[in-house]
This record gives C-alpha cells, sequence and structure tokens, in this order.
C-alpha cells in the first residue's frame, strides 16, 4: 500500500499537467477562431508630445489592408502589424495582441524628442531620447532646444538613423556631440530651463544661449561638459547676482579652472 502511494501521486500530477495542456489548447483553439471586432489602441509617450494620436494609429491599422477587423485572430499577422507601426517615424515601439472577447491590442510608445537640428541649407529635423532621428512633423512642433549653425547633418536627408551609428556618412557629422549636449542639458533643471538654442560655429566650437540675459556661453567642442557646466553653476550663484547676467556679452568656460567674461561695451545693450 505504501508502494502505491507515491506511484498515484505521480499519476495525479501527470493527468494534472495533461488537463492543464489540454484545457490551454482548447483556449488557444478558442481565441483563434475568434474574430477581431474591436481595436484597443493606448498611445504611450513623453508628456505633451503630440506626434500621433489613438486615431491616427487605428487609421494606419485599417487603411494598411493588412486582415485585422473581422478577421479570425490566427489570421492576423501580428509581428507584421508590429512592423508597420514602427515604421512610422515617430513611433518607437509597438506591441500588438489579441484576446479572448475578439479585441485587438496595439501599443504604441512615441519618440522623445530632445533636441531639433537645423542645417545651414534649412532642412530640419529632431533627435530623440534614445539617439535616434526623425523628421518633423505637420502637425505637431516638440518644444526642445534649437540646434543651428555650420551645420551639415544627414539626419534630415537618411530618415531615421542612430546618431551614434559606426557609420561613416553620420560620424562625419557633429549630430552625435549635439545629442550627447541635448541629453546633458536636460538632466539638469537649472540648464533645461536656462537654454534653449545652440549655435555652431564653422570649426564646430559651440555657443549657448540662455533664457535669461543676452550674453552666449562658449563651451567649446562639447566635451568636459561636466567640469565647464559645473564652474558655470558656481559662478552663477557665487560669481554674480542674477541682475547683474546682462551686463556679460560673453561667458567662456573652455579653459580650465577659469571662466572668462567680456562685459558690454555699449551701455545701451544692458
Amino acid at each position: 500500500m505504501k508502494n502505491l502511494k507515491p506511484l498515484l501521486r505521480r499519476a495525479g500530477l501527470v493527468l494534472g499537467a495533461a488537463g492543464a495542456l489540454l484545457a490551454l489548447g482548447f483556449v488557444e483553439h478558442s481565441t483563434g477562431h475568434a474574430a477581431i471586432a474591436e481595436l484597443k489602441v493606448v498611445v504611450r509617450g513623453s508628456e505633451g508630445n503630440h506626434f500621433i494620436d489613438e486615431s491616427g494609429v487605428r487609421r494606419v491599422i485599417v487603411e494598411s489592408g493588412l486582415p485585422v477587423l473581422g478577421a479570425p485572430a490566427r489570421e492576423v499577422d501580428l509581428a507584421g502589424v508590429e512592423r508597420m507601426l514602427e515604421a512610422i517615424p515617430c513611433v518607437a515601439n509597438a506591441e500588438v495582441y489579441h484576446d479572448l472577447a475578439g479585441k485587438l491590442h496595439v501599443k504604441v510608445r512615441q519618440r522623445e524628442p530632445v533636441l531639433r537640428v537645423i542645417n545651414a541649407n534649412g532642412t530640419s529635423f529632431y533627435i530623440d531620447a534614445e539617439g535616434w532621428t526623425m523628421p518633423l512633423s505637420d502637425t505637431y512642433t516638440a518644444r526642445v532646444p534649437v540646434a543651428s549653425g555650420w551645420l551639415q547633418e544627414p539626419g534630415a536627408a537618411f530618415g531615421v538613423v542612430n546618431v551614434n551609428a559606426d557609420d561613416s556618412v553620420m560620424q562625419a557629422g557633429r549630430s552625435d556631440e549635439l545629442y550627447r549636449l541635448a541629453l546633458f542639458l536636460r538632466a539638469d533643471p537649472l540648464w533645461s530651463s536656462l537654454i534653449d538654442q545652440v549655435i555652431v560655429a564653422a570649426d564646430g566650437q559651440m555657443e549657448l544661449v540662455p533664457t535669461v540675459g543676452r550674453q552666449r556661453i562658449l563651451i567649446g567642442d562639447g566635451q568636459a561638459l561636466e567640469q565647464r557646466f559645473a564652474k558655470l553653476k558656481l559662478f552663477y550663484q557665487q560669481g554674480i547676482p542674477k541682475s547683474d547676467w546682462r551686463r556679460y556679452s560673453r561667458i567662456d568656460l573652455r579653459f580650465n579652472d577659469q571662466i572668462v567674461c567680456t562685459k558690454r561695451t555699449n551701455p545701451n545693450d544692458l
């Protein structure tokens, strides 16, 4: 009798596992035959960005010609729908699945721009938080810092590309340096609220235009950002009161262990 107990226990486990597999097979079979009757779309992204909305995603799916609404769930190419949505320049990621109730769930994450680049020839594009380029939108403009000047960045012509890619065309530009600068400014509440424009000179030297005051802040080639901005923060906090910021036309951070300031010579400029 004692010997039977382990056998019975094992038999019970086997039967239970078989029952579970049969139940899963039934659910899968039922789900596969259910027709898709509804699209449940959710668009996520950074707060305030409106490059694409739920109705836009739904329209893309319906007009794609892929079998979705009214089609049996098993005939819906979930991976194909995901690829189609991720081909939209402002979409970073898409997840698609269906449930037993005949709903196709579509979750889309928007790209989050951190910088707008304006080339010398007037062409323009965004760089997002993950380093991917994206074209401008006809219906929405993101409120991000703007980089301009002597720029000929290929991101305006090549669609969605990564600025950090090991590619000779991308590496010939300055998009990777501008991207790192944009992330640095964005990470600090002071700089993200104070700096809204970057001007790049022909030799690659960068200067910033703050929202307060009329001075230019020279930061060089975009290297050693932590050290240079630490000096600037200390200068703002201890060197001069806010009321005197306007007295300077230029604040140069390019030199080690010092800040070189140029005062305005024309009193009418104050």
